[in-house]
């Protein structure tokens, strides 16, 4: 007994959606400073004394900052900009 299998055949001529880019000039001068800071490699320690913030506040700003580019963690936040020469 065959067992019934559907595949999807795209039509001829489409294409697959692009994968949705984050508009890098949507990021504040202060997201685009965090990234830089980020990318150095600095502890979060250091980098909110630098911005003179709290720890609390910095993993906030961070949390947003990569919900808004749609990475996971500040490593990726940093490669996401290095790729697209941000920093």
């Amino acid at each position: 007994m065959q067992s019934a299998t559907l595949h999807r055949v795209p039509h001829e001529g489409a294409a697959a959606p692009p994968a949705p880019q984050p508009a890098v000039g949507l990021l504040a001068p202060e997201e685009q400073r965090l990234l830089l800071l980020l990318a150095d490699g600095l502890p979060l320690d250091a980098i909110a004394r630098r911005l003179c913030t709290s720890s609390r506040t910095l993993r906030r700003r961070i949390r947003v900052l990569c919900d808004r580019i749609g990475v996971r963690t500040p490593l990726q936040a940093a490669v996401w900009a290095a790729r697209r020469g941000l920093i």
